[in-house]
């Protein structure tokens, strides 16, 4: 069974999913892909010990604390691929950005490869299911474009205005782009 809890954040409402105990979604209200990776019924439970520590962990972060993702027991859903991504996407530090190059470059490195594509890391970061503490906010594209969040533009500068990162070589792409 997964369990559903709703946050209210600075962002709107965030919804969370857990399952065995761990933490298996996180997404603000609208964007892409919401529930795209869950399968099973799900039910609104307010007592979820995961769910409880998650609201806990965004409670100071949007305190501007800086909470460790290791403090939560995660468990996305998603192919060999994406999880390889996310894995690197937890290792982005807070208040800092990396490319969609930067990833394809650590993963070709990973696997012994000349080249993996950008297009499909920036795929998989999309697919990410635990949006904000898997910190897909926080890869941006090679020429400093905000691009490719599926929460949207506004709530990827917000969360990158909110870690004081410098925003002086980013942009917002331009319409249709997104």
């Amino acid at each position: 069974m997964i369990y559903k809890m709703h946050y209210k954040s600075p962002l709107g409402d965030i919804l969370l999913a857990g399952k065995d105990n761990k933490l298996i979604g996180l997404w603000i209200e609208g964007q892409k892909y919401y529930l795209s990776n869950l399968k099973e019924k799900i039910k609104e439970n307010n007592n979820e010990k995961i769910l409880l520590q998650t609201k806990k962990w965004l409670d100071k972060y949007f305190n501007g604390e800086k909470p460790k993702i290791e403090e939560l027991d995660l468990a996305p859903i998603g192919s060999e691929f994406r999880q390889e991504v996310w894995k690197i996407l937890c290792n982005i530090p807070y208040g800092e950005v990396i490319t969609y190059n930067d990833i394809s470059k650590e993963i070709a490195k990973k696997r012994g490869i000349k080249r993996m594509s950008a297009q499909a890391v920036g795929g998989a970061v999309a697919h990410n299911p635990i949006s904000i503490i898997i910190p897909c906010h926080r890869v941006v594209g090679t020429n400093g474009s905000l691009t490719g969040y599926a929460g949207g533009i506004n709530k990827k500068i917000f969360l990158l205005k909110h870690e004081n990162v410098d925003m002086s070589n980013l942009f917002a792409p331009k319409k249709g782009v997104i």
